[in-house]
């Protein structure tokens, strides 16, 4: 039975990769043991249990940015990490630690490098995290979501899907799609910032309800978040606090506007769906990288968040809405770079990692 530590979390962008990748492990192999490594505080405390997988956790520790209390105190506090999760790869037996960054994520690369024990990692943001930089410095078997990604040992694998995007026939959910929604049989463009909302987005969308129905579109704006927004009750125009069912969400979608969150730009051009991408303006930045791709290939349009007011929709959205050809072309383009597979190709370089490791009979019984 193969044991495989899954090392990672805090945020859904952490989070998301790491389940997709552990449901496409029991498939592979329904015998294999999963334990996955986080922190009490991160999203994982909740997410892992409900999806029935064992979650160890070790303490939250952020790496220093300026030298202060927290700085002096964190070389001991990590050392204290790295031991204990050393101690779990011992007692259970660990064959291989996969990595998603987050702060669970730098320990597990520290103690699989002290236990002798090969890591895989995978990179989902175009601008890579510091513990996945660290990491990726000791192993050959670096996954990344997008080309390009400047990480040692780089590979391109796509970002890990939920099953229930992988396998969505978009076709074949239309219709069930458009009655959940309460939508009639016309293009939809599907309006997001994720599940905090984004008022910019939020704003503008509102804003422009009867431009974007004018232009033949129907709307579906999930604003998130606070729910600050009303809805304007203009005929063809949906606006919900948040969608338990972003599959369906998805299956409706002929063009969507969003943030430029890893997760989004990979589902979105797995599935062929052309965007105007508002990136997120505070920060490091991350998302402007993260749909430079799609962008690239002709499958979206990015705009600064400042930017992205009612005359810019008027401007740069409605042309492009009403101009059936264009939409088709930029399907095309996102469809081109998307992946629908990133999950089993992270399985295949997880395998390859695990049998690269020496025969070790001297580990522990199981």
């Amino acid at each position: 039975m193969t044991v495989y530590l899954m090392a990672g979390g805090g945020t859904a962008g952490h989070v998301n990769p790491l389940l997709a990748v552990s449901d496409a492990l029991r498939r592979a192999d329904p015998d294999a043991e999963v334990i996955v490594l986080g922190t009490a505080e991160g999203l994982e405390s909740r997410l892992v249990p409900e999806r029935g997988y064992e979650l160890a956790t070790i303490p939250k520790l952020p790496f220093p940015r300026r030298p202060n209390a927290a700085a002096l105190r964190f070389p001991a506090r990590y050392r204290a990490a790295v031991s204990s999760v050393r101690e779990l790869i011992r007692l259970r037996g660990v064959d291989v630690v996969v990595g998603f960054g987050g702060y669970a994520a730098a320990p597990a690369y520290s103690a699989a490098r002290r236990e002798g024990v090969p890591v895989a990692l995978h990179e989902a943001n175009a601008k890579p995290g510091m513990a996945n930089k660290l990491g990726a410095r000791n192993t050959r078997f670096v996954g990344v979501a997008f080309e390009n990604t400047p990480i040692a040992h780089a590979r391109f694998v796509g970002m890990p899907l939920r099953r229930e995007i992988e396998d969505l026939d978009r076709a074949a959910m239309r219709q069930d799609a458009l009655a959940y929604f309460g939508l009639d049989d016309g293009p939809v463009v599907l309006v997001t910032g994720g599940s905090l909302g984004a008022r910019r987005i939020n704003a503008t969308v509102t804003q422009s309800a009867s431009d974007l129905t004018e232009a033949g579109f129907q709307v579906l704006h999930i604003q998130g978040g606070a729910s600050e927004f009303a809805d304007p009750g203009i005929p063809g125009y949906r606006l919900i606090d948040y969608c338990d069912r972003m599959d369906l969400a998805l299956a409706v979608a002929d063009a969507a506007i969003s943030r430029a969150g890893a997760a989004t730009v990979s589902e979105l051009s797995a599935l062929g769906i052309p965007a105007f991408y508002v990136p997120y303006p505070v920060g490091n930045g991350e998302q402007r990288f993260n749909a430079a791709g799609v962008v690239e290939a002709g499958g979206a349009v990015l705009v600064d968040d400042a930017d992205f007011t009612p005359e810019w929709v008027r401007r740069s959205v409605l042309p492009v809405l009403r101009d059936r050809d264009r939409l088709r072309q930029m399907a095309q383009g996102a469809a081109s770079v998307g992946v629908t597979d990133g999950a089993e190709r992270m399985v295949s370089m997880i395998d390859e990692a695990r049998r690269s490791a020496p025969d070790q009979t001297t580990r522990p019984a199981r």
